[in-house]
């Protein structure tokens, strides 16, 4: 990656990190606000409807919906962890439960050679 691509990289996730606070809504809200007086003595619908729409909440809604993201994220992220560390419960469980398989079958393993020994005995007896 140039340098020039990496700068850019960083500078964005900068930026969208400041934008992504209320504080930054708090901000553009009263930005926003700043031309609101403005838009209400021009009497047009027009102008308070356009100054709603295109200043107020495209400036606001931009960083709370940003806000909104950061925080469905991290819900995410905390349920992939959850669901991970659930996961690794039960791959440890299943990890005991084969051993103790194991165990079993070994044990029955020798049963059943006893059991053939005792029976070639009792057939070498009958002979």
């Amino acid at each position: 990656m140039s340098k020039i691509a990496e700068f850019n990289e960083k500078l964005a996730a900068k930026i969208t990190s400041g934008v992504a606070t209320m504080w930054c809504a708090y901000a553009f809200a009263i930005i926003a606000l700043i031309s609101l007086p403005s838009a209400l003595k021009s009497g047009s619908v027009l102008v308070i409807v356009s100054w709603l729409a295109q200043t107020f909440l495209q400036l606001v809604l931009l960083s709370i919906i940003m806000v909104g993201q950061n925080v469905g994220s991290k819900s995410v992220e905390q349920k992939i962890n959850e669901t991970h560390a659930a996961s690794l419960g039960e791959f440890e469980l299943a990890k005991e439960a084969r051993k103790f398989a194991q165990m079993e079958l070994a044990e029955l393993k020798e049963i059943a050679s006893d059991i053939h020994r005792v029976l070639r005995d009792i057939e070498g007896k009958a002979k």
